[in-house]
C-alpha cells in the first residue's frame, strides 16, 4: 500500500492505481468550478485534472504530454494529468486555481 496526501488527507491505495480514480473515490475536490461537469472522464483530452505531484508516479504518457503541450496549460509547468497518472510510491498532490487548474494560486494540497 503506498500513501496519498491530497487536500489535508492522507489515503491509502495499492501501488499502480490510476490517481484520478484514487482521488474521486475518497472525496477529494480534483476538478475547479464547472469542470466538474464538464470535464473528459479520465480520458486524458480536456486537461482539468491538472494537478502538481511530488513522490513516485509513473513516466507520462503521449495523452498527458500532449494535452500539457496545448494551452492553456505550459509544457515547462510542473503539472500532471491525474487521470493518466498512476501511483508508484507515496506522493503528495496539490490543485493550483484555474478552470484547468493551470493558474498560479493554490487551492488545497
Amino acid at each position: 500500500m503506498v500513501k496519498v496526501l491530497a487536500q489535508g488527507k492522507t489515503i491509502t491505495c495499492n501501488q499502480g492505481r490510476n490517481l484520478r480514480e484514487v482521488l474521486l473515490e475518497n472525496g477529494i475536490d480534483l476538478y475547479n468550478g464547472g469542470s466538474t461537469v464538464i470535464n473528459c472522464r479520465g480520458i486524458g483530452t480536456c486537461g482539468t485534472c491538472a494537478v502538481e505531484i511530488v513522490g513516485e508516479i509513473s513516466q507520462a504518457n503521449w495523452r498527458d504530454q500532449t494535452r500539457r503541450l496545448l494551452p492553456p496549460h505550459s509544457p515547462t509547468r510542473n503539472l500532471r494529468l491525474a487521470c493518466q497518472t498512476q501511483v508508484l510510491g507515496d506522493i503528495s498532490v496539490t490543485k493550483f486555481d484555474g478552470f484547468w487548474g493551470q493558474g498560479n494560486r493554490i487551492v488545497w494540497s
